[in-house]
């Protein structure tokens, strides 16, 4: 992907990733929690700004819309790299995908302690790839209504992303699209290290229950 950018254009994709990540920056979820009345997210439950978190403040309203206000950043920082790189959008959208993700989970604006990636990654996939991205978020939400846990249902989706991409490319290991699904796939799992290990040891908590801050 990266090999295929001619060196004039790489300014204009230097924008892109300092446009994307700032778009992924954005902490909705702090955002949403202090406008509710909840205040800092980040001294309740996990301390993570993301829907799951909000979720543990009761607020089911607050914790959707951060959900879909994070899914939708990472979709609007795709169509932001199609408009403004139309003749190259297949390298723009893949740096955008990437740095939107890294963006919310170090976001500049709160010391680079972010969210673990999962709304916004699931928002890139749908714009993206959209039939592997939708067959993503029903992966997503059948594994956590199931196992009532949302780091599976989270870690399950990007496990299936990278493989639906392959499938429906005929396994070619050498589709543009697989490179980045590949990469926030393997942020995602670092992000969610600690729930990993919790899981291996059966601590983690299921939706709804509270845990100590991590």
């Amino acid at each position: 992907m990266i090999g295929h950018i001619p060196q004039y254009a790489w300014t204009l994709m230097a924008g892109i990733i300092f446009l994307s990540y700032l778009i992924g920056s954005i902490p909705f979820g702090m955002l949403v929690s202090y406008i509710g009345g909840m205040g800092d997210i980040r001294q309740i439950g996990s301390g993570n700004i993301g829907a799951t978190n909000v979720l543990r403040t009761g607020k089911k309203k607050l914790a959707v819309l951060t959900l879909l206000l994070d899914m939708g950043k990472g979709s609007f920082a795709i169509w932001c790299a199609y408009i403004f790189a139309i003749n190259y959008t297949v390298q723009a959208e893949s740096l955008a995908a990437i740095f939107v993700v890294v963006g919310h989970c170090f976001p500049v604006w709160i010391n680079f302690k972010g969210g673990k990636g999962v709304a916004t990654g699931l928002g890139v996939s749908l714009a993206l790839t959209p039939i592997a991205g939708l067959l993503s978020c029903i992966v997503w939400l059948l594994a956590a209504r199931l196992s009532r846990i949302s780091s599976i249902g989270g870690l399950s989706a990007f496990v299936a992303w990278p493989l639906f991409i392959m499938i429906f490319n005929h396994l070619d290991l050498k589709t543009p699209l697989l490179f980045p699904a590949l990469l926030i796939s393997l942020l995602i799992f670092f992000r969610h290290r600690t729930n990993i290990y919790r899981l291996s040891n059966g601590t983690e908590p299921r939706i709804g229950e509270k845990n100590q801050k991590n």
